[in-house]
């Protein structure tokens, strides 16, 4: 195989290939030789049937899938051995190839570009870590004790009020008559909560354990029996208990009951808890600070190729007229984009950062638990969806590699407590929301200008030109 390296511009090249006739050969002879021994020709022995007749039959097949194997062969070899690492497929142009001659195409590349990530090491950033104080730890065990239902119960002339569990057995009717669902057992209502039917909770206020209460009640929109709808019942309710909700212990048995090993042990696993519900935001913003300075490390030259895709993938859905109009915005977004991409893409091939299989079930796995009852649906989406495999995948490499990076640089660790982490995060929103509005408003102060436009005036006559048709040329 010869290879030469032409037409070089910028970071395009044309990588010229011959294949020489021996080689080519083999490759033909090798395919031969495996078609004939499945194939059996009347009057030859099976697999001995002659090389010109298997030619006869299968000849055009034959070149055609012997192409694309030295093509793949080749093509892979050429570009190793010249370390071009190509951005996007490169493009072939077959120039000669058949039976008994040599191979030669010209290969077009697109190359990646040059990226010096040891600029990486200047990036800064801020780092915070919430510290949180006892008071706050305090505060959110006292929510979730008073959260907890402890009901004990009620002395026997005690009358119930709001707040207390009432027990009751009930049997209903609706014009003097009984009705499907008339009849209860061992029904419990917190009174105040309204959750059985309204106006209900109200009547049992007052009641004492082993007495009996008529309550009189509009059926509602809801009611299982479409027929009784907005019509008056009157249930007569026998109440089997009160109970009066006692406040909770905080101990050692109140955390235990909540997974910790001891009272110590749960304000531990809050402070972590309220801490990791800051932590993301914030790595956040130490993430869009990163990201930030990536666009300022020099790349000489971003591939047209990528770019353009890019911006395929960034217009999907939207209107041509709002493609043209936002051109500029558009190739500086997507430019920004592939170079991001790139300086971390290269980071990572040198940090040698991949992302294992076991990984990418993890996080598949996390998916599960977010969506309990939904396990097969994620499954199958992940399943029937390779560019959402890929797409997971590669938000895993940007993690990793991101980071990486932060182990690699200095960051500005700042120590900040829970009221200055919710003031930052504030501000970010509020300063998200005033971007978005922004450009909210410039969009519709351009597409206002472009309705005050005035339409051209339509000629009385016009040529009409056609483009001329271009005769097919075949490769040979």
């Amino acid at each position: 195989m010869k290879v030469t390296i032409e037409n070089k511009k910028g970071l395009g090249k044309d990588i010229k290939v011959i294949v020489d006739k021996k080689t080519m050969d083999t490759y033909l002879q090798e395919k031969y030789e495996e078609i004939r021994k499945n194939y059996n020709l009347k009057g030859f022995r099976p697999g001995k049937a002659p090389r010109e007749i298997l030619k006869r039959q299968f000849g055009e097949a034959i070149m055609g899938e012997v192409l694309d194997k030295v093509l793949k062969d080749t093509s892979s070899k050429a570009l190793e051995e010249n370390k071009i690492r190509p951005a996007t497929q490169p493009k072939i142009d077959l120039k000669k190839y058949g039976e008994g001659k040599e191979l030669e195409y010209v290969m077009s590349v697109t190359e990646l570009p040059e990226v010096d990530t040891k600029q990486l090491k200047n990036i800064k950033f801020d780092e915070y870590k919430v510290k949180i104080d006892k008071k706050h730890i305090e505060e959110r065990i006292k929510q979730i004790a008073n959260s907890q239902n402890n009901f004990k119960d009620a002395d026997v002339n005690h009358k119930s009020v709001k707040g207390n569990l009432v027990i009751f057995d009930y049997k209903a009717t609706s014009e003097g008559k009984d009705f499907k669902g008339s009849e209860g057992k061992n029904t419990q209502l917190i009174l105040g909560r309204d959750l059985f039917i309204k106006g209900f909770d109200d009547q049992l206020i007052g009641v004492k354990k082993n007495s009996i209460k008529k309550v009189e009640v509009t059926l509602p929109e809801n009611f299982p029996e479409k027929d009784l709808v907005n019509k008056k019942a009157i249930f007569e309710c026998s109440i089997t208990n009160v109970k009066i909700n006692h406040e909770v212990k905080v101990d050692d048995d109140f955390a235990k009951n909540l997974g910790a090993k001891d009272l110590n042990g749960l304000k531990e696993l809050i402070s972590k808890q309220i801490n990791d519900e800051y932590k993301n935001s914030l790595d956040m913003l130490s993430k869009n600070q990163i990201l930030e300075q990536l666009d300022k490390i020099k790349i000489e030259e971003v591939p047209q190729e990528l770019i353009e895709q890019e911006i395929n993938v960034l217009t999907h859905g939207m209107k041509e007229e709002d493609v043209k109009k936002n051109k500029k915005d558009l190739e500086n977004q997507a430019k920004k984009r592939i170079k991001t991409g790139l300086i971390l893409n290269e980071f990572g091939q040198k940090n040698k950062i991949n992302v294992t299989e076991q990984e990418l079930n993890m996080e598949i796995q996390k998916q599960f638990q977010m969506m309990p009852g939904q396990e097969k649906m994620v499954k199958d989406y992940y399943e029937k969806n390779p560019s959402a495999i890929a797409s997971l995948r590669g938000s895993i490499y940007e993690e990793k590699i991101l980071a990486e990076i932060k182990k690699q640089t200095n960051a500005n660790v700042k120590e900040i407590s829970k009221e200055e982490a919710e003031k930052i995060l504030k501000a970010e929103n509020e300063k998200a929301m005033k971007e978005s509005s922004n450009k909210i408003v410039e969009e519709n102060k351009v597409k206002k200008d472009t309705k005050s436009v005035p339409k051209p005036k339509k000629t009385t006559t016009s040529k009409k030109t056609t483009p001329k048709k271009t005769k097919k040329v075949s490769k040979k």
